[in-house]
């Protein structure tokens, strides 16, 4: 066995992953999951197995071959928390060693909560999860609105939360909780959650679609979330709006000002940028997902054009629709992926899918749990 510290744990942490995540069943599915000797990952196993991470039980015959016993992670090893937060509520999660939700949280918040309380509330809401856990808090996964920085744990700006300014909330929960803590922008955490829990399962290369009260994507590439130089990946809802305009004035703006889950309830109910926001607006939106007319075709159009662009630009497998406008159902997207292949001819044939996500409203505090499982190591 490898004797260098680091690098050992690195590699029981990723044959843990393999084990949680089904890729791996057996001590010779690890071996090839892991590219190693199954002599070399006997031991490894052996190591979880003494160390209580992971079981080794059964009999499994196949078609042929010798029968082999089967892995599984022990569930109760140890949990994780995970915490996604705006403006507006916070949603944690608490996830078992197997991967599985466990328990859940919600708080909502009033519209001048600020830095302190926000993060009080977070320390509160990971405190509660712990009660009646099986196992240690293991890690901790933060989402977090508008521009991170993971390797410093850092939440630069959020222009929602007025004082939201290097807020560092991995450090802050280290020194609360102390266990690991990574944090990250929490569309690019939904997009682990797809991996985990959603329809990103057997896919390597898709795109989040996030209108909710801005608008912005997360790239998954090769199965590497997709940062950027300076963390700002994905953060189109600044592209200027409508394409091609020039200049200020009448009819100039932003896309998320078209297409943010607000502004599509308002184009569809046909009311002004100034109307108030109905309080479930999931459900107000999913008023209108039989709708036709101008005003639908406006914002499929819309939803199109930016499709288009980031199919040409980064070629997914797959475009995950998430947040409020889920509640227009299979059909819209379904419409938008119509209108794609429409506007550009040369995307006609090619095996792309625009598909509502399964994840509910949690599902960014589900990413988060899966940063804090994919970063820990034993």
């Amino acid at each position: 066995m490898r004797t260098n510290p680091a690098l050992l744990r690195d590699l029981l942490g990723a044959a843990i992953l393999h084990v949680r995540s089904g890729r791996a069943t057996s001590r010779s599915t690890l071996a090839a999951a892991l590219g190693l000797a199954p002599s070399t990952v006997g031991l490894y196993a052996d190591q979880l197995i003494d160390d209580g991470y992971i079981d080794e039980s059964g009999l499994v015959r196949g078609a042929i071959g010798r029968p082999q016993r089967t892995l599984a992670p022990r569930p109760a090893a140890g949990w994780f928390a995970g915490v996604e937060f705006n403006a507006g509520r916070l949603q944690a999660v608490r996830v078992d060693f197997a991967g599985r939700q466990v328990a859940a949280r919600e708080k909502p918040f009033a519209v001048d909560t600020g830095t302190r309380a926000m993060l009080q509330e977070i320390k509160a809401t990971v405190a509660a999860l712990a009660r009646g856990a099986e196992g240690p808090l293991l890690a901790i996964g933060v989402g977090a609105p508008g521009i991170v920085d993971p390797v410093a744990g850092v939440s630069s700006h959020y222009s929602l939360i007025p004082d939201w300014k290097n807020v560092p909330i991995a450090a802050t929960l280290r020194k609360r909780f102390g266990v690991p803590v990574t944090v990250e922008n929490n569309l690019r955490a939904i997009a682990l959650a797809e991996r985990w829990f959603g329809g990103g399962r057997h896919l390597s290369h898709y795109i989040i679609l996030g209108p909710r009260s801005g608008f912005g994507v997360a790239l998954v590439q090769a199965g590497q979330l997709a940062r950027g130089a300076h963390h700002a990946a994905g953060e189109i809802g600044a592209w200027p709006w409508p394409p091609g305009r020039t200049g200020t004035g009448s009819g100039s703006g932003e896309l998320q000002d078209a297409i943010s889950a607000p502004a599509v309830w308002r184009r569809l109910a046909g009311v002004t940028s100034r109307a108030r926001v109905p309080a479930d607006l999931r459900a107000a939106l999913g008023e209108y997902a039989a709708a036709t007319g101008p005003r639908w075709e406006g914002v499929v159009a819309d939803f199109a054009h930016v499709v288009v662009s980031l199919e040409l630009m980064v070629d997914p497998e797959a475009f995950f629709l998430h947040g409020p406008l889920t509640a227009l159902g299979p059909r819209f997207c379904t419409a938008v992926e119509q209108a794609v292949r429409a506007a550009a001819p040369v995307l006609a044939a090619r095996p792309f899918r625009v598909l509502p996500s399964t994840l509910g409203d949690d599902a960014g505090a589900l990413g988060a749990a899966s940063l804090a499982m994919e970063a820990w190591t034993p």
